[in-house]
């Protein structure tokens, strides 16, 4: 996942505020029958089909499920005391951060070429030296925690230093002492065994008398972990919860990076964890890299999950590797799948070995890039493809679908596409793939989740996301992967909207989507069975209203002759631009000015957008010529946003002026496309309904319109498991009223009485879990009975329902 994910996708239909179900009953229940051919199997489900992803993301990984209580451990954060309080009694001893690089004078290196900073005390007196870690760290009595660091002394400081964890009310929670400093880098460690429990207690460590002391590498870590592979219990738990079949890491963003500079390059997180070197998070913060490529891989394994591993294909967010410097990036791929699989004779084999797993990873899938396309991409893709399978044909290897498309020579295996949208967009594409070409590539969806509309993460939105599970599901024979995102949040420091695990430092909880994803992951079966839905409410597209607007992205362009009109031919809007749109609502870092007529905006910068109109605004038409200046892309026009957020739009000339693509609501469009630099266009957009009909030149070129309006309110897809022999159903009811129907297992044999249904439900679809309320939207278990091959049940709405039925041996 990255920021163009966020700016690209996140506002989409922000505010559509209702509901896309038109019911066909506005009072009561409506009776629907459901027909599972039980006798007529169809194709295996992927084993593979649900699993998860992992970016370090709203510091998923520090001050998440890597357990290390104190931050800024190595003082690589800043040049300044970042994340720890110095205090001096009298005054007279002072801190400071000392690098390597700059005070070159130090009589010995610091502690590693790849960590140069250090904490340097004037100890004049007595002194305290505190940390709180992420918010708080939490203490639990029972358990046994380990203070390591390294520290060395000058000009005679031979005075014991102290170490204690403390409540935050002050209270002394277990101590312990640092004897035998020199002029010499040493560790030193500490065992706590605390005699109560605290949930935001720190650390302190201090001391008095004189001279000079260096610390570096303070750690402070439970040693209590997940399977004593070193992550935090409860969340490592929470994963193990969803029997995820597969684990995507590392992104995302940070695959990319901004820049080439705060990438995550794999050789850089393995080994000593002292000697990994911090990175500036694009997600705000410095990461330790204490979870790194091995640590991934060992969780993998300790989950049961297959490891999917995700690697720079040479581009980030702002640089391109020349295609004549991309062979070190290639090997690094290599090397990678050599680490995770090779034996312990190989080079990166044996430091897998070094580092404590002897035995292969078994690495099988390798995605080439994130979130890259275009004609660089396409360029990059055969280098690692033929240079993997050269060496290694086993391996599968995924392709980026992105900016309209994936590269074709050599042709990918698996492809992967992202989807962030509200939760009437998943409703409404529920059956996107039963269309799919089965002659293409296999579908990995690596990302995924509804991130508006949904409040915090309710109810609503889980719905929506489960409708859209109903279809990969169903879909599963080219639809072999899938992955909500993102997965992990510091409640303290969130940095994307919705969430699937929401933590501080003592507790979690999952969102309602957690429960779907727990539901479906484990109630899978190994074999679909058609399933038909007959006399359920039927889907209808919205369309909204709102104002118009021009837009730009990373490049400047021209527009004149701008005019809105109603069907009835009033005239809605109209400017010539003979003078400033000092009253059109702005967005991004933009420079609007007009000249001569002409409105230019001339900033190169993403995201830059003028609204003006009325939010009432239903049907018109848009009328206008345009011109591209210089850089990226072409031009978008915007249409029924009600909030300048929204990115309701033709946008002509996008994703690196690749595409025509079209944007209304729940349904999108692209095509081929560029835009010329110094042309002017002619553009007419006729709004009518739920058509909307794009012009250029005079030519019809694009349009989308209620092309699904027999899209089922009830989503459901079934299958067999052949080892329980269960029949399951899973139905979601993206109604808000419930529905009866009539289940009828047909030719399902002999069948036991009794079953249970898994519900996932709530007396509000905007009801939200919390760290107070963990629990309160959470599946609950029933009985069903039979009669014969047939089952009555009422289904609320806003609803998941998990239906197991064993068969009668």
């Amino acid at each position: 996942m990255s920021r163009k994910t966020y700016l690209l996708k996140f506002f989409v239909i922000f505010l559509f505020g209702f509901t896309i179900i038109q019911q066909a009953q506005q009072q009561g229940k409506v009776d629907a029958k459901i027909i599972v051919e039980v006798n007529k199997p169809g194709h295996k489900i992927s084993p593979t089909l649900f699993g998860i992803f992992f970016e370090d993301i709203n510091l998923s990984a520090d001050g998440g499920v890597y357990p290390e209580l104190v931050r800024n451990r190595s003082f690589e954060d800043s040049d300044t005391l970042q994340y720890w309080k110095f205090k001096s009694a009298d005054g007279k001893s002072t801190a400071k951060i000392i690098h390597a690089n700059v005070q070159a004078r130090l009589p010995i290196p610091p502690l590693n070429p790849f960590n140069r900073k250090s904490l340097c005390i004037n100890v004049n007196g007595a002194f305290t030296l505190e940390n709180d870690g992420y918010w708080g760290m939490n203490i639990i009595q029972g358990n046994s925690y380990t203070l390591k660091l390294a520290a060395r002394s000058e000009h005679e400081f031979n005075s014991t230093l102290n170490a204690r964890i403390v409540t935050d009310k002050g209270i002394e929670l277990a101590s312990g002492e640092i004897k035998g400093l020199d002029a010499s880098w040493k560790y030193f460690t500490v065992n706590f065994k605390p005699s109560i429990s605290n949930s935001k207690a720190y650390l302190e460590i201090f001391g008095e008398g004189s001279g000079t002391i260096y610390l570096d590498m303070i750690s402070l870590l439970p040693d209590q972990t997940w399977k004593n592979h070193g992550m935090r219990l409860d969340l490592a738990e929470s994963l193990d919860k969803l029997h995820p079949k597969f684990f995507r890491f590392p992104g995302g963003c940070w695959v990319e990076g901004d820049d080439f500079s705060k990438m995550n390059h794999w050789k850089n997180t393995i080994g000593n964890i002292d000697s990994r070197t911090s990175l500036w998070n694009i997600w705000d913060y410095n990461a330790t890299n204490g979870l790194g490529f091995h640590e991934y891989l060992q969780l993998a394994e300790d989950l049961g999950a297959e490891p999917l591993f995700c690697i720079n294909v040479g581009m980030s967010h702002k640089e391109i590797v020349p295609m004549d410097q991309m062979g070190q990036w290639v090997q690094d791929a290599l090397d990678a799948i050599e680490y995770a699989n090779g034996p312990v004779t190989s080079v990166w084999g044996s430091m897998r070995a070094k580092n404590g797993h002897p035995k292969p990873f078994n690495l099988k899938y390798l995605e080439i890039g994130n979130e890259n396309g275009t004609e660089p991409y396409a360029e990059r893709w055969p280098l690692f493809v033929n240079a993997i399978y050269a060496i290694y044909p086993e391996i599968k290897l995924i392709a980026n679908e992105w900016a309209g498309g994936h590269p074709n020579n050599p042709k990918p295996e698996i492809i992967d596409e992202h989807y962030y949208n509200n939760p009437d967009w998943f409703i409404w594409n529920a059956n996107k793939y039963d269309s799919y070409d089965r002659k293409g590539p296999k579908i990995f969806i690596g990302e995924y989740a509804v991130t508006s509309g949904t409040g915090n993460g309710n109810l609503r939105g889980a719905i929506g996301e489960a409708a859209w599970m109903t279809g990969m599901e169903r879909n599963s024979d080219i639809v072999v992967m899938g992955s909500y995102a993102p997965l992990f949040c510091n409640t303290n420091h969130k940095r994307w909207p919705i969430n699937l695990i929401n933590y501080d430092s003592y507790r979690w909880y999952g969102l309602p989507s957690y429960y779907v994803q727990e539901m479906f992951s484990n109630n899978q079966g190994t074999v679909t069975l058609p399933v038909k839905i007959e006399g359920a409410p039927t889907v209808k597209a919205p369309y909204s209203s709102g104002f118009v607007g021009l837009g730009t992205w990373n490049n400047s362009a021209e527009f004149k002759d701008f005019k809105v009109v109603s069907p009835e031919g009033k005239v809605l809007f109209q400017s010539d631009f003979s003078k400033n749109i000092d009253n059109w609502e702005k967005i991004g870092l933009g420079e609007w000015n007009v000249e001569g007529s002409v409105l230019k905006q001339s900033a190169i910068a993403t995201g830059v957008t003028a609204f003006v109109g009325d939010t009432s605004w239903t049907d018109y038409t848009i009328t206008l010529k345009a011109r591209k200046i210089s850089g990226e892309n072409g031009f978008q026009i915007y249409f029924r946003n009600k909030d300048i957020r929204e990115r309701i739009r033709w946008d002509l000339g996008g994703y690196n002026n690749s595409v025509y693509l079209m944007e209304m609501g729940l349904i999108s469009k692209s095509i081929p496309g560029q835009i010329e630099p110094g042309r002017w266009y002619d553009i007419k957009i006729d709004i009518n309904g739920s058509s909307v009909k794009g012009y250029l030149d005079g030519k019809l070129l694009q349009e989308v319109g209620d092309e699904r309006s027999k899209v089922k309110s009830l989503c459901a897809s079934a299958s067999r498991d052949d080892k329980s022999g269960d029949i399951i159903l899973k139905l979601v009811n993206a109604d808000n009223s419930p529905v009866a129907t009539t289940i009828d297992l047909k030719g399902a044999g002999k069948l036991s009485s009794n079953g249970k249904a898994i519900v996932l439900t709530s007396a509000n679809p905007y009801d939200e879990n919390t760290l107070e309320e963990p629990t309160k939207v959470s599946p609950k278990t029933e009985d069903v009975k039979l009669s014969g091959s047939k089952i009555s049940r009422t289904f609320p709405g806003n609803s998941l329902t998990i239906i197991r039925i064993p068969v009668s041996k």
